[in-house]
């Protein structure tokens, strides 16, 4: 007889699970059996008694439970290491081009709640659930014997940890963090600000992209907008582009993407301007720019279903006007990392952008978020990066 509490299901509602899926909602839930408590280990049972997996509970989340296993396995030490170690050696050959990457990612690796980034020898742990809050020293303990880092941070200050009845916080948990990590990406070096800066320090997920603008930015005249701490500027720039203007409303992002531009010896190559891209793009076009690259990288404009509508405006607008500012034969890198936005949907905004300026836009590449970010193909929530490379041809 199991020593766990368990939640039984709705008639039908075992499909989602038995599908794929790791998510149970409330509306899902028939009745619970056992006492139970919020974070606990739960089993969970169809409406017939079919045992479907363990997972851990949280009456406060819209997401009651999320499964950790479909076995009848103990959630410990052991199991944290396996299954971090397993995904540690599914990324690790296919990334010789840099040393820093997320190791863990979420629902992707069959850890919902649990991120974590490496950036050399430093590791960032971000925990978002309530479940995977009562694990948090035997994954440090997982991390330090695994890895040996010189040190862990914790970035658990996502705005999710609110719904689940948890504070937000960032602290050291092991060894010794700098306040500027460095780490090497495709042969430049930047750094992270693992403590306080977006997500746990840099945008790994637009590496690959990185090194798409490096490759096609010989000569160019390039425009960054969202810049954040400079990545796609320095590509551009180490790429062979005759000049980049970085554009970021954050004076502190500014600030270090001047940093890593000068750490990479481009520093002269880029304007860094402190100004609100919606504006400047509109400064741009009323004074009859153009630019050869551009790259369009904005934070998630949509941050619930809610706010489609909102979002679809603000992606056509920047994107027309970027589309207008081309030269013939120049190229547009657009990207939304919302996941409540998909794929057709963005791909339809950049369809009705370019019919707007009457222009002809070839597809060249349709880019997803690269393989340390990887994808479920049972879980959709899991592919939230979309990008297309455009270029614009007349005729």
């Amino acid at each position: 007889m199991s020593s766990f509490a368990r939640v039984i299901l709705k008639r039908g509602a075992e499909k989602r699970i038995l599908a794929g899926h790791v998510w149970i909602f409330e509306s899902l839930l028939l009745k619970t059996k056992g006492p139970l408590k919020d974070g606990d280990i739960v089993e969970v049972e169809s409406y017939r008694g079919d045992f479907l997996g363990r997972g851990y509970f949280n009456h406060h989340s819209n997401i009651v439970v999320r499964l950790l296993t479909r076995k009848r396995e103990p959630i410990d030490f052991e199991f944290f290491k396996n299954r971090i170690h397993r995904a540690f050696q599914r990324r690790h050959p296919l990334l010789q081009a840099t040393n820093a990457y997320r190791v863990i990612f979420s629902e992707a690796d069959f850890l919902p709640g649990l991120i974590i980034d490496r950036y050399g020898d430093i590791f960032v742990l971000q925990i978002l659930t309530l479940g995977i809050e009562r694990f948090r020293n035997e994954i440090v303990d997982v991390l330090v014997q695994l890895f040996q880092p010189a040190g862990i941070f914790e970035r658990s200050d996502a705005r999710q940890r609110t719904f689940e009845g948890l504070p937000l916080l960032k602290q050291d948990v092991w060894g010794s963090v700098p306040e500027r990590v460095e780490f090497l990406e495709n042969g430049l070096t930047f750094f992270a600000d693992v403590r306080e800066g977006q997500k746990t320090g840099f945008f790994l997920d637009q590496r690959d992209n990185r090194l798409l603008v490096r490759q096609i930015s010989a000569r160019a005249r390039v425009l960054d907008c969202f810049s954040y701490s400079g990545g796609f500027s320095v590509s551009a720039a180490k790429g062979g582009a005759r000049e980049v203007i970085a554009v970021d409303i954050s004076e502190t992002a500014i600030e270090q993407a001047r940093e890593n531009a000068r750490r990479n010896h481009v520093a002269d190559k880029i304007t860094f301007r402190p100004e609100n891209v919606f504006d400047l793009l509109k400064h741009f076009d009323k004074e009859g720019e153009k630019f050869d690259v551009i790259i369009l990288d904005p934070p998630a404009f949509v941050r619930s279903k809610k706010a489609i509508e909102g979002a679809l405006r603000g992606y056509k607008e920047i994107n027309l006007r970027a589309m207008r500012l081309l030269n013939p034969n120049g190229y547009l890198l657009t990207s939304s990392c919302s996941h409540n936005l998909s794929e057709n949907q963005f791909h339809h905004v950049l369809f009705q952008a370019a019919a707007d300026v009457h222009r002809s836009f070839q597809v060249l590449q349709k880019i997803m978020q690269p393989l340390d970010h990887p994808i479920l193909l049972t879980i959709p929530e899991t592919y939230y990066l979309k990008s297309v490379l455009l270029q614009y041809l007349e005729f």
